[in-house]
């Protein structure tokens, strides 16, 4: 090969190991494992984990667990601004969940929306979302709109 036959694709493909072919392939027997313990073990990435310590107490024991956390009871907002919206719907559009998943804005009908004011509005548009900030609240009812929100 000559410099000037070098591209940036070289290398890009390497060749699979393939274990197990013989002696003469260079991995052969024991495949590039070793002998014993548990890396040469079949399904020894389940307890070979990096928080797998193996008879040393795990770390996440030996620290001590204290206060209290909402984390499981937590709720979570899909967060869309004013400014996808006057993008995205027409004047008099009333917004909702399923209207904000068939334009895109959201995956799941289901999850919670929280409307929020970054951006103009310029439409007048009825929502009827989870939440909806004071200053997006502020914005929507300024150019006309309304706001039907649980908060």
């Amino acid at each position: 090969m000559m410099i000037h036959e070098i591209t940036e694709k070289v290398g890009s493909h390497k060749k699979r190991k393939r274990v197990g072919r013989g002696m003469a392939s260079g991995h052969g027997k024991t495949c590039g494992r070793g002998h014993k313990g548990a890396g040469s073990r079949s399904g020894a990435t389940g307890s070979n984990r990096a928080s797998n310590e193996g008879g040393q107490m795990p770390f996440f024991r030996r620290i001590p667990k204290r206060g209290f956390t909402n984390a499981m009871f937590k709720k979570h907002f899909n967060v869309i601004n004013i400014k996808a919206l006057n993008d995205r719907f027409n004047d008099g559009d009333v917004i909702t969940n399923e209207s904000l998943y068939n334009v895109g804005l959201i995956s799941n009908t289901k999850e919670m929306v929280k409307i929020l004011g970054e951006g103009e509005l310029s439409k007048k548009l009825t929502i009827d979302v989870s939440a909806v900030s004071k200053s997006a609240q502020a914005k929507i009812e300024g150019a006309g709109g309304s706001v039907k929100s649980a908060s």
